[in-house]
């Protein structure tokens, strides 16, 4: 059985202590009235951006909609202040973070430490946005944007180990394009007992219809269908599947990945057809899809796929034995699903199945439970998932990009493979309504 969620006003009501850390200063604890600070680290700030949106919604608020309350009542913002914005990459033709920060008064940081210190040399916010997507950064040898968030969470730590106090770090989407980075951004937060989070909107966002497999079920195969280009877009589905493989009956083994191989073109439909992933499990997942087109699946892909180069899928080996599989179907549909073979409460095999959903922008509505989860994590210092979650499809994503290049050869991956970690009970979907719930009367 599901357990209860509490509404967001009930939390928000029965949540007295804003986060400042297990060894806050008594100077920034005990300031009444004053929200906790917020520095925000990005790459960039343009229209639609991820920082856009993120910074934006702790800024303005956003809509969150509840049964039985006004439509007028819905806004929702965040209990904290941002405080200090650094934006590594400025382009006049399109930043607005420039002029956002001025309209608000916030802080506009030349440097990191500048933005966590405020100033005063030493640490002076409550918590970091660390936002590193987006902006002109170069790709390497396998496609994968070089995004500096490894060094600027170095830059963060360095400013924590100066000051002699940590705060909760959010680092949006996959923590690396490196995987060997990753392990070490982990392991440096670990070591200084800094509270991480990190992620996108995937796992958190509406599920239609609302599926939340029970712990420990017995999992036997999963399948999720995406789109986009392969190393962004590839994360995405990478998390959607995690979210729905780390509740499985592990029967004792980690929720690591000892082998990834990614497929391209023709490759990913043999691989269908010889059964290395399921056709049905593909059949369910599509049923739940909005965008599904019409017509021969193999055809639209080819037509309209990605450089004319059709499918791709990621093939995921885990430690387990569980096999799983994310296929991106550029040209046939244009959202998330995801379908899992499993068993019911009665031991029966089932196939469950669900939509990931995401709202267009301009809203990208799916941004609104990030920012929830967001806040809930600054303010207790506890991440609604492990760290080692992303850390996790991080590192599956640069193994996939490996066997990309290296001719789609599976590349054994030891060092994922005791990668550890226990699922929430509640893995955290949004349950609101997405739009105002309040019936018509005519």
């Amino acid at each position: 059985m599901q357990p209860p969620h509490p509404s967001r006003r009930h939390f928000l009501e029965t949540t007295a202590v804003a986060v400042l850390g297990a060894n806050a200063p008594a100077s920034l604890a005990s300031q009444p009235g004053r929200k906790p600070r917020v520095a925000a680290i990005a790459t960039t700030y343009f229209y639609l951006s991820h920082a856009y949106h993120i910074v934006g919604r702790f800024i303005d608020g956003f809509p969150v909609h509840r049964e039985g309350e006004a439509p007028g009542e819905v806004l929702h913002r965040p209990e904290f202040e941002v405080s200090s914005l650094f934006i590594d990459q400025t382009p006049d033709a399109t930043d607005l973070g420039r002029a956002k920060a001025k309209r608000h008064a916030i802080r506009l940081s030349p440097t990191i430490e500048d933005a966590l210190t405020l100033g005063t040399g030493k640490l002076a916010v409550d918590a970091v946005l660390l936002i590193g997507e987006h902006g002109n950064y170069p790709e390497n040898e396998k496609l994968q944007r070089q995004y500096p968030r490894g060094a600027f969470f170095r830059q963060i730590l360095d400013v924590f180990r100066s000051s002699g106090r940590v705060v909760p770090v959010f680092n949006d989407k996959h923590l690396s394009f490196s995987r060997t980075e990753a392990l070490q951004m982990v392991d440096q937060a670990r070591a200084l007992k800094v509270p991480f989070m990190a992620g996108s909107s995937l796992p958190v966002t509406w599920r239609y219809p609302a599926l939340e497999i029970p712990l420990k079920r017995p999992i036997r195969d999963i399948l999720t269908a995406f789109y986009g280009p392969t190393e962004p877009y590839g994360f995405h589905g990478l998390e959607i599947l995690q979210c729905m493989a780390e509740r499985r009956d592990r029967r004792g083994r980690s929720q690591g990945a000892k082998a990834v191989t990614c497929l391209e073109g023709d490759a990913v439909w043999e691989a269908g057809d010889k059964g290395i992933w399921s056709w049905e499990l593909l059949r369910h997942a599509l049923g739940r899809s909005r965008t599904v087109n019409i017509g021969d699946i193999r055809q639209n892909c080819r037509d309209l796929g990605v450089s004319g180069k059709g499918p791709v899928g990621f093939v995921v080996d885990y430690d387990d034995g569980l096999r799983g599989t994310v296929l991106l179907l550029n040209g046939h549909v244009q959202d998330g699903t995801v379908a899992v073979r499993t068993v019911d409460a009665k031991g029966k095999e089932t196939i469950a199945s669900t939509l990931t959903y995401l709202p267009a922008p301009p809203g990208a509505r799916f941004f609104d439970p990030l920012v929830l989860r967001i806040e809930d994590f600054f303010r207790t210092g506890r991440p609604p998932y492990p760290i080692e979650r992303t850390l996790l499809t991080t590192g599956i994503l640069d193994a996939a990009m490996d066997s990309r290049i290296r001719g789609h050869v599976a590349v054994e991956t030891p060092e994922l493979a005791g990668i550890d970690y226990e699922a929430p009970e509640d893995s955290g979907f949004i349950r609101a309504p997405l739009t105002d719930p309040s019936p018509n009367h005519v």
